[in-house]
């Protein structure tokens, strides 16, 4: 029994070192296989021959785009700078080899410059050495399938059309082909680009990378000439040039409105409409910055920044209007009766304004006054001398109030009331022609003073009010601006930004 189980154990032992002594003798030739077999498939190799069985035929090979990264976009210079892989794939037949016969060799890699690879570069490359590419190695297995991922920052130019800046959505064409075979000798095959790998960029959003495959045919040659053009579509980022341009754009444009609000006597609307242009002038040049020089179209936002300036503009001309009405001088004349219309009537009663003191009327009097003629018996007027009548009766004209009626006139002689008497006519007319005999020198000069003084009077009232309808004018004037200034901003906004055709979706994206 113990001889039995010693056996036992004797042969696993034994099939235990068999099995390491293979493994050993396995993993020891692996090297001189290789070894062997590079020798074997680079003796009568030429890498200037293309790798088919019948010339005839032309070459397969397919080509995918591995895009990791949009670096750059260069508006100035219409260049994109990407960070992307290229991937082709063909059949060598010159090296392929039998697994069986090199135990453990699955795959070889060969350096690009030893072994046949086809000569695909970007057409519109804008990079110094036109092929930016890493030439690695090229990975083939055992029935000559090769793999040949050669990596580069692809510098390409690009058509950036600034229409609708910053809400505009840019399409690089990336053009790959052959550089020196025709379509009849390699059939060059396109694969769907590869994003899975793709690194977001903070400035754009990627929307795809359509590919589609194309032929070309020159005048100088019949054969075709097939070339694989990957579309990278992608939209801007709106976050930082609305935070940074068009916010204070439209609070400088609230600004230039608030030049119709400011008092004209406060002597500051020019200094403001200017220091706003000035401002926006600003802006405009920042942006002039980042666009490229092209006429072929204007942006959006510099749309939209010259429309405020032109509004910034007229309000700085309007403001001058404003400030020579208010200030205007009454000798230079009355205002024309068109502008009375135009602005008093018609302008003040849409905007329903009125003029200053319009509604104040002036308070009935307290006394109602007419006019009447007393007598006043001589011991009550002894105060007045020289003013006896011939009847010995005082004179006096005054007026008969409210507070102290005089008893109504008679035919006869006299009307009583009280202790007054009215005296006949022949009495006042005596006592007339005296006083005027006696004071026709004092009262002539008095009353040429008294005229001047009513003369300047009315000059300085007739002054006053020209000058309230200018100012009135000018008032109407700024309220009038504010309304059409204010009207046409908004409008002026709505219509530029809500031009661009993903506006809302930019918004929505980027905003919340």
């Amino acid at each position: 029994m113990h001889t039995g189980k010693c056996l036992g154990l004797l042969y696993s032992g034994v099939h235990l070192w068999a099995i390491m002594f293979s493994s050993f003798f396995k993993d020891s030739h692996q090297g001189e296989y290789q070894r062997r077999l590079y020798k074997e498939l680079l003796r009568n190799y030429n890498r200037l021959e293309r790798p088919v069985i019948n010339d005839s035929q032309p070459l397969l090979v397919e080509l995918q785009l591995s895009l990791l990264q949009i670096i750059d976009v260069d508006e100035k210079n219409q260049v994109l700078i990407t960070n992307a892989w290229l991937q082709m794939y063909w059949n060598d037949c010159y090296l392929s080899w039998d697994q069986s016969e090199y135990r453990g060799v699955q795959n070889l890699r060969f350096p690009s410059d030893q072994v046949w690879v086809p000569d695909i570069l970007l057409y519109n490359s804008a990079d110094e050495r036109f092929d930016a590419t890493f030439h690695t190695n090229v990975l083939v297995n055992s029935s000559g399938a090769c793999q040949y991922i050669p990596p580069g920052i692809l510098k390409s130019t690009c058509y950036i059309d600034v229409r609708w800046f910053p809400f505009d959505v840019q399409k690089c064409n990336l053009k790959f082909g052959s550089w020196t075979y025709n379509g009849w000798l390699i059939d060059l095959q396109m694969l769907e680009a590869d994003i899975s790998s793709y690194i977001s960029n903070g400035e754009w959003d990627l929307v795809g990378v359509p590919g589609k495959r194309n032929e070309q045919y020159y005048e100088c040659c019949k054969e075709p000439y097939p070339d694989v053009t990957y579309t990278v579509t992608m939209r801007r980022r709106t976050l930082y040039y609305g935070l940074n341009l068009l916010i204070p754009c439209v609070l400088i444009s609230g600004l230039a409105l608030l030049v119709f609000l400011l008092p004209a006597d406060s002597g500051e609307k020019i200094s403001l409409g200017i220091t706003v242009l000035l401002s926006l002038t600003v802006f405009m040049l920042l942006v002039a910055e980042i666009m490229p020089a092209t006429s072929d179209s204007v942006p959006l936002i510099a749309q939209y920044f010259a429309s405020i300036m032109v509004i910034v503009g007229l309000s700085v001309v309007v403001t001058v209007l404003v400030l020579q009405f208010h200030h205007h001088d009454p000798q230079a004349g009355k205002m024309p009766k068109w502008v009375r219309v135009i602005l008093l009537n018609w302008c003040a009663w849409f905007l329903r304004m009125r003029k200053p003191g319009e509604d104040k009327r002036p308070s009935p009097c307290k006394y109602q006054y007419h006019k009447y003629c007393s007598s006043i018996s001589s011991i009550e007027m002894s105060t007045l001398p020289g003013h006896s009548a011939t009847n010995g009766n005082m004179v006096c004209c005054g007026y008969h109030t409210m507070e102290n009626p005089c008893c109504r006139a008679k035919v006869d002689s006299g009307v009583h009331c009280s202790r007054r008497t009215c005296p006949s006519v022949e009495d006042t007319e005596q006592v007339q022609k005296n006083i005027i005999k006696g004071s026709i020198p004092e009262m002539v000069k008095i009353l040429e003073e008294v005229q001047y003084i009513a003369r300047r009077f009315r000059e300085q009232d007739e002054g006053q009010e020209i000058c309230s309808e200018w100012k009135f004018a000018a008032a109407v004037i700024d309220r009038l601006c504010l309304v059409a200034f204010s009207l046409f901003a908004i409008i002026c906004t709505i219509t530029v930004l809500m031009s661009a055709p993903n506006f809302i979706e930019a918004v929505s994206k980027d905003f919340t």
